[in-house]
């Protein structure tokens, strides 16, 4: 409540809101996707005789790119009133709010065969590409950037977990091979959800108050030294933005996210069918990516500014903690928003299952795996980071060249799915 210190005014937070970031110009494409999608919509004959659903979908990409970042900016500012710790549950909630938001709209759309693929997708994202960037450019000036050993031990059997939980469904499917498959994974499927967001809710008691007096929502003793510079460097900061402000932007922003991410979905199926591309590589790859675009801007951004600058001889002191807080957004997704989403689909008579796709269980896999030993010592590289890239990469173009397992399509849509 930043009692006994100076109160931010509502003209100072919503300047700082407004210049915030450079990506802010975005915001133009929002009424503009907006306006496109309802002219298309009002003329139901030839919804396509103004603007192609392509044009339609490419808008709606961009808009997204702006609230995105908005998030990112607006859960800064509000960590700095709640303390680092709760601070990053809230960042990372925000950070999946796109996702999530793409998830429960294909959901509604009974869109369930792609909802699994992003959902998949999204995962693998954040468990590789997002991390692996952030360790590259991190790196580039360090032998190794340090993590915290507390919550990288407790990521490691969560990881493991979420995706062994795809693993049981598969296995029994795969093993039995008839219609007692198929109604114990329905029934397996309800209990698994509950119990993952029971793990969830668990987790985060004791990653953010763990045993002991005094170590609620603080480091602990034996962080790195940089994790505690980083702490009460954070204690210093000033906020740009009153609470309250921030609090009516956060959900002024999700609240346009929700429709606009509508609009998106909208489109996809026509222009997936005009580009040829695969149902599996739409869900697996772009999709994901095109969430994380404002996200990829601001670091291709980072990388050019931090580059220009070390030619020019402006350096500055590179940060020792690296950035993994999107393994957590990934462990977030895979723990609570997938099985609040098959819980949410079955409550709507909408039935989505924890059995997803061969390919797709064994890719998730192999990057937990992968992911396990980059942190095992609560320690990062660039090289390490380079390498998670160069697996994405590699499950990128294997994708592209997937066209998904059909009986679990079939299984899919078998299912009575009320629209």
């Amino acid at each position: 409540m930043r009692k006994g210190k100076v109160q931010i005014t509502v003209l100072k937070s919503l300047k700082a809101i407004a210049t915030s970031s450079w990506l802010n110009i975005f915001y133009i494409f929002i009424p503009i996707s907006w306006a496109f999608h309802f002219t298309n919509h009002q003329n139901a004959e030839e919804p396509e005789e103004i603007w192609p659903f392509t044009v339609t979908f490419a808008m709606s990409l961009i808009a997204l790119v702006p609230l995105e970042r908005s998030l990112e900016y607006g859960g800064d500012q509000i960590s700095l009133y709640c303390g680092k710790e709760i601070g990053d549950l809230i960042i990372v909630t925000l950070n999946n709010a796109v996702e999530a938001t793409l998830a429960i709209i294909l959901l509604v759309k009974c869109e369930l065969r792609l909802l699994q693929s992003t959902i998949v997708g999204v995962v693998l994202l954040h468990l590789l590409f997002v991390p692996g960037i952030a360790f590259i450019i991190g790196g580039a000036k360090l032998i190794y950037q340090s993590l915290s050993p507390h919550s990288a031990q407790l990521n490691h059997i969560l990881l493991l977990m979420g995706v062994l939980t795809l693993l049981l469904p598969t296995a029994l499917f795969t093993t039995l091979q008839n219609s007692d498959a198929v109604g114990a994974g329905s029934a397996n499927t309800m209990v698994s959800a509950i119990i993952l967001l029971v793990v969830y809710t668990y987790s985060r008691i004791f990653l953010y108050n763990p045993p002991g007096e005094g170590n609620a929502f603080r480091p602990l003793p034996d962080a790195p030294t940089a994790l505690l510079e980083e702490e009460r460097a954070l204690l210093h900061e000033e906020p740009e933005v009153n609470q309250w402000v921030c609090i009516v932007f956060l959900l002024t922003t999700i609240a346009i996210i929700a429709p606009t991410a509508e609009w998106l979905v909208d489109s996809i199926e026509i222009v997936r069918s005009n580009s040829q591309i695969q149902q599996e590589w739409f869900g697996l790859i772009l999709l994901p990516l095109s969430s994380f675009a404002a996200d990829a801007i601001l670091a291709l951004g980072y990388f050019i500014r931090t580059t220009a600058r070390y030619v020019l001889g402006w350096k500055r002191p590179p940060t020792r903690v690296a950035k993994a807080r999107s393994i957590d957004v990934s462990i977030q997704f895979n723990l609570f928003w997938l099985p609040f989403i098959i819980l949410l689909g079955w409550w709507s008579n909408r039935p989505m299952t924890l059995l997803f796709d061969t390919f797709e269980v064994s890719i998730l896999i192999g990057a937990c795996f992968l992911v396990n030993f980059v942190t095992a010592d609560a320690k990062t590289n660039w090289a390490e980071g380079a390498t998670m890239v160069a697996f994405y990469v590699m499950i990128a173009l294997t994708a592209w060249f997937y066209t998904g397992d059909v009986r679990i399509a079939a299984l899919l849509s078998s299912g009575h799915c009320s629209e």
